[in-house]
């Protein structure tokens, strides 16, 4: 099975809301690149259908921190398939159309200039990462708090925003924390090669 497949069919398989409907047609439909899109210009998932990849890594390194016996016996920490599918799945929204095909000039092992392939990053809708993903979203499909505030803090303390924010948002919403977690995870131990 091919990852957009995949993606495809732990969405339909676990999300019931109203509006995932909708968001599964956007994602098919042609103004949309997500299944092609690189994740990052340049480090992880810095190539065509990196996205896809990065969120599915996201998905089952989030099911495994959630499947772990301190995290259920100890901290008490546990969500439906249906939010951890939304967060895992969807908390890279915002990179949606936002990286474009372009080249760049190289030096090759012999010191000649060689024009090479490359992602620019394009935000024509510069409205932040997070808090980017959480406003298309609800376009489509209602988040319950918990919800928003894990996919709006999911870069943890990784961003640049207030570390005031991050560990209040981590204090209030557990998932918050284990979605950043989880994507870290994904990030620098599965995509870092």
């Amino acid at each position: 099975m091919n990852k957009k497949d995949e993606y495809l069919n732990i969405l339909n398989g676990c999300v019931k809301r109203p509006g995932i409907e909708k968001i599964i047609s956007y994602l098919n439909s042609a103004s949309c690149d997500f299944f092609t899109a690189p994740a990052s210009t340049r480090f992880h998932g810095s190539y065509e259908g990196g996205l896809v990849e990065h969120s599915l890594n996201v998905y089952n390194c989030l099911k495994d921190y959630l499947e772990r016996t301190r995290v259920k016996d100890i901290y008490k920490i546990s969500y439906t398939d249906e939010t951890i599918a939304i967060v895992s799945l969807l908390h890279d929204f915002c990179k949606i159309n936002v990286y474009k095909q372009s080249f760049k000039n190289v030096k090759d092992d012999k010191g000649i200039w060689q024009k090479v392939p490359t992602y620019e990053f394009v935000d024509n809708f510069p409205y932040g990462h997070g808090e980017k993903s959480v406003y298309m979203i609800n376009n489509f499909m209602k988040l319950t708090h918990e919800e928003a505030f894990a996919i709006r803090f999911h870069m943890g303390f990784s961003s640049t925003e207030d570390s005031r924010l991050v560990g209040e948002a981590f204090n209030r919403y557990p998932l918050a924390f284990v979605l950043s977690t989880s994507d870290m995870e994904a990030t620098y131990l599965l995509e870092n090669k």
